[in-house]
């Protein structure tokens, strides 16, 4: 089973994601701040972590900078209302696995998966 952790301070923008991701085998935990996601990951190992591009105390991208320097093969997914050109500016070498529109849908779930896995396999394979 996959644990995902999703975070940000609005957690009924995500519950269209989560219930998807749940629906797929997937066990999910919610932080509403960067420096309580950050407590939970220092503790528990996550195959995804999805950040709101606002936490309250950081931004996201902020959040996966952090993330990067505690645990560098996290996975990491990022709500965004930037264009997917400037996301990719913004986000350039952090690695991020998936750029996901404010409020992600159901649908998004899947595709997020999809990606996921294809990653998960490519560092099992690599092992």
């Amino acid at each position: 089973m996959m644990n995902i952790l999703l975070a940000g301070r609005d957690k009924a923008s995500m519950t269209a994601l989560k219930a998807g991701l749940e629906e797929n085998d997937v066990q999910t935990a919610w932080a509403e701040s960067g420096s309580y996601a950050l407590s939970i990951i220092a503790e528990k190992d996550f195959d995804l972590v999805v950040t709101d591009e606002g936490l309250g105390d950081m931004t996201g991208l902020e959040f996966i900078k952090t993330i990067i320097a505690l645990k560098p093969m996290v996975n990491c997914a990022v709500v965004s209302s930037l264009l997917p050109d400037e996301f990719h500016e913004a986000s350039e070498g952090l690695g991020v696995l998936m750029q996901l529109p404010v409020n992600p849908g159901y649908e998004y779930a899947e595709e997020l998966l999809e990606h996921l896995k294809k990653i998960l396999n490519l560092e099992v394979g690599a092992a």
